[in-house]
């Protein structure tokens, strides 16, 4: 799906890592809420109380999935899930578009 209709978007952005990753949150009618976002190369360690699946739209990273300690590369357009009540942590090489979906 390459865009989003009936949604509603947060005008304040989300800003985490001194600005290095940006997104804007979409509610959508049934209840459900994805953020839209930028990620600059740097590691970053991300907290999820809900599960998540992260799409990859382009960019390239590594990624480590809770409970692994192996590191997957990741070139979008790609996606991957992550469990809720964990933390992941990325390796991002180049600049990211991503669309992250919460799992109730």
């Amino acid at each position: 799906m390459s865009q989003f209709t009936n949604v509603t978007a947060d005008k304040k952005a989300n800003i985490y890592f001194e600005g290095n990753v940006t997104s804007r949150t979409l509610r959508f009618e049934d209840g459900s809420i994805k953020t839209l976002g930028i990620m600059l190369p740097g590691e970053y360690t991300f907290n999820t109380a809900d599960a998540e699946i992260m799409e990859i739209m382009s960019g390239e990273m590594e990624v480590q999935l809770p409970g692994s300690e192996e590191w997957v590369m990741i070139t979008g357009p790609q996606s991957f899930d992550v469990p809720a009540n964990s933390a992941f942590h990325l390796k991002v090489k180049s600049v990211s578009d991503y669309c992250c979906s919460f799992v109730k």
